[in-house]
């Protein structure tokens, strides 16, 4: 243990930190314990986000700092009474090891709060089971490595223009969030969204027993995750679970994933930039206002534009247009539904500032296909690009040889300026620049907030910065 780490064990803010991790590692022990051992500072690990005070986050941090009198008054005791033999030795060890004593109450609190968080969902869980069962809506679930969330939100877009609808907000893809959100619904729409979360074989065939879709849409499978799942394959399994539910009825797939694609079977519907079933797409044109797309099928032309950014999105947007027809809306509502749909918060998300630069927010975005979609977005807009990234997480066994690829792909692309957050990842995207050839200027910065900040001064109207991702504080 160095001498930092020890110090830092016993500042003020250690308990905080303990909880504001806990809260970032989504309560998961195992992540948790190995953010704890492998840290070396535990003063300031607030950088990125700060500590959302919750009831949970309340109760911990109470513990944690009862921890600290209780240990000192046991430690008075064992002096003045003479209570234990060695009392002294007894009385030092309790002191110096005060943080042990603290992270141990505050991990029994949190097991202890489990028990009885778990009547209660079971119960929650048990009555939105009961409750989709009986629901008449056209149920779409959706499950993928990437690209839930903003699939989600283009057919909300979409089917809203002629059927009420409902879906879960931000990351409700759990059983308990989804158990939350079916509380809410007042039994009168006509098709649900939701997205199937996945972090542990079996995740998503438990979520198709409580949701019961009668639609699947699989966005693809990618590493994102790779840590907890270790291979592409239990990946590819998991997230398949979908399909094997609604084994003989109308499941969506990425056609532009390679693996989704071979995992695709023969009933399913493949959908990419050339459209969907019998959606056929042509004359596709994107651009900083906006992606713009012909789709027919026989007689039918739907002239869309939406302002999402990418020819990626094209697919996705084909796709709802399917479902939208399967459901009963007219080309006409399809065009309006598709003109509606825009960017998503944090998912290449553009703002042109006063100065004249404009900025792609895409700090949501952490998966490689997402990121060789920007980058390929990135390469046909005229300008000085600029991009910004700390790497992607979870990558596993396969992080050394994705990061590389981003290297390749951003040297492909003749991206003129690359800024990299310095961390355990990125030196492997300045091998695969190298590797590539790269012609631009490659600039380290040891923190993303001191990147973002020198921004202003590195920057002339006309040029474009790419956020790519956001680096949690969990990881290192």
């Amino acid at each position: 243990m160095t001498l930092t780490r020890w110090l830092s064990r016993r500042d003020p803010r250690y308990i905080r930190s303990l909880v504001y991790m806990l809260q970032a590692s989504e309560y998961d022990i195992a992540h948790f314990w190995r953010w704890h051992e492998r840290t070396n500072d535990f003063s300031a690990v607030e950088k990125r986000k700060k500590l959302v005070f919750t009831p949970k986050a309340i109760a911990l941090l109470a513990i944690g700092w009862l921890t600290v009198p209780l240990v000192i008054f046991l430690s008075g005791i064992a002096i003045t009474h003479h209570v234990f033999p060695w009392n002294y030795v007894v009385a030092l060890i309790l002191i110096l090891e005060l943080p042990l004593f603290v992270l141990f109450d505050i991990l029994v609190t949190l097991a202890l709060l489990r028990l009885i968080q778990a009547p209660v969902e079971y119960v929650l869980k048990s009555r939105a089971k009961q409750t989709l069962a009986s629901h008449k809506a056209v149920k779409i679930a959706i499950a993928g490595s990437f690209g839930k969330t903003s699939m989600r939100e283009i057919l909300k877009t979409v089917l809203s223009e002629g059927k009420k609808l409902a879906a879960p907000g931000g990351s409700q893809n759990t059983p308990l969030g989804i158990a939350k959100f079916v509380s809410t619904l007042k039994g009168d729409e006509d098709v649900l969204i939701f997205e199937l979360g996945e972090y542990y074989p079996g995740d998503v065939s438990k979520l198709c027993k409580i949701v019961r879709p009668t639609i699947g849409i699989i966005t693809g499978v990618n590493e994102a995750h790779l840590e907890k799942f270790k291979t592409l394959e239990r990946t590819a399994a998991t997230i398949f679970e979908l399909a094997d539910y609604l084994n003989g009825e109308t499941v969506y797939v990425n056609g532009e994933n390679d693996i989704s694609r071979g995992e695709a079977r023969e009933s399913h519907v493949l959908y990419s930039r050339e459209g969907a079933a019998s959606w056929k797409v042509s004359n596709p044109h994107t651009g900083l206002d906006g992606t713009s797309f012909v789709l027919t099928r026989g007689d039918v032309r739907i002239e869309a534009h939406s302002k999402l950014l990418g020819l990626h999105h094209i697919g996705p947007l084909a796709a709802a247009a399917d479902i939208a027809s399967r459901l009963g809306l007219a080309p006409q509502e399809v065009q309006a539904g598709i003109s509606k749909t825009h960017a998503f918060d944090h998912r290449l998300e553009p703002e042109t500032e006063g100065a004249g630069v404009t900025t792609l927010d895409d700090s949501y975005n952490g998966n490689p296909d997402g990121v060789k979609a920007v980058i390929e977005f990135l390469a046909t807009l005229k300008g000085r690009r600029i991009y910004v990234t700390p790497g992607l997480v979870e990558m596993g066994a396969r992080k050394e040889e994705v990061h590389k690829e981003i290297g390749r792909q951003l040297a492909q692309a003749g991206i003129e300026k690359v800024i990299l957050i310095r961390n355990s990842v990125t030196p492997f995207i300045e091998r695969g620049l190298k590797e590539s050839g790269y012609k631009g200027e490659l600039i380290w910065f040891d923190e993303g907030l001191a990147a973002y900040k020198a921004l202003p001064q590195m920057t002339v109207k006309g040029d474009i910065v790419l956020l790519q991702n956001d680096w949690p504080d969990q990881y290192f």
